[in-house]
């Protein structure tokens, strides 16, 4: 990898962020990219518009993901209209070997605005996965108080290359039922274990060590006090699932970093 971080301890530390927002926060914090650059993070990026995507498509150690967020047909207005248009950019990116993962798709059950659109939410999953099959790609997926969505489409899942669960907000118990099912899941943890979320805590402390990713999902996932989640609160966050985990923060960055090129298939590339 070209850049690195050392630790308070020394220790070389390379960083890897499954899922962030570079276009949204370079609009807020003009800086974040040479930020990223000094910290040597390579990250999944996420966008949901051609502007957003070709943004990331530019940047260097970013990995370029493409998707209709399951908010979407809640928030933005004519939606309805336009989703033939958006999901025929989404299988033009993917035919054209430009996306790293479809995502992030799924479902969010938040508030009741959202779960009015279940069924639009539903058709845009399908659509996702099935462009995933059809092009061999993993899927960042969002679930949002929707754990229920995961089981009733297994089959469907258990089909996919990889599955990175961002943000993970489910069980240990659902997250140790999923990977019995034979799905191959990733479970990608940011700001909400520094948050006394005690589920995440308890997930980043129990799951297999091969199993775990970390997340900004930069800028919306803030720590207590600041406005933004930023890339440097990867160091935080692996220092404290290490220190849940009882190993040092370069032995779990290791990890990370294999389990990141598996998920987004980098085994044997040249972007870590």
């Amino acid at each position: 990898m070209a850049y690195s971080k050392i630790s308070t301890t020394g220790q070389i530390i390379l960083l890897t962020d499954a899922h962030c927002h570079p276009y949204d926060l370079v609009s807020v914090l003009p800086e974040a990219e040479d930020e990223r650059k000094k910290l040597g993070i390579t990250c999944a990026a996420s966008a949901s518009n051609l502007e957003e995507f070709e943004y990331c498509e530019k940047l260097p150690q970013t990995l370029p993901c493409f998707a209709l967020h399951p908010q979407m047909p809640a928030l933005d207005r004519g939606f309805e209209e336009k989703i033939d248009e958006k999901l025929a950019l989404l299988d033009k990116l993917a035919g054209q070997g430009r996306l790293s993962a479809v995502g992030e798709t799924g479902f969010d059950f938040y508030n009741e605005a959202f779960r009015e659109t279940e069924k639009l939410q539903e058709y845009l999953f399908t659509a996702h996965i099935e462009t995933a099959l059809r092009f061999d790609l993993p899927v960042v997926l969002h679930i949002r108080r929707a754990m229920n969505k995961v089981f009733a489409h297994k089959k469907l899942l258990k089909k996919c290359r990889a599955l990175i669960f961002h943000s993970w907000s489910g069980t240990a118990e659902e997250g140790e039922a999923i990977l019995g099912l034979g799905i191959n899941g990733f479970f990608s943890f940011g700001t909400a274990v520094m948050l006394n979320h005690k589920k995440a805590i308890r997930c980043c402390a129990v799951f297999p060590k091969d199993r775990i990713l970390i997340e900004t999902d930069a800028p919306y996932q803030p720590l207590r006090g600041r406005k933004y989640s930023v890339y440097a609160d990867l160091l935080h966050i692996l220092g404290f699932i290490a220190g849940l985990r009882q190993v040092c923060p370069k032995e779990l960055e290791n990890t990370i970093e294999m389990n990141f090129k598996k998920a987004f298939i980098l085994c044997n590339k040249d972007i870590i």
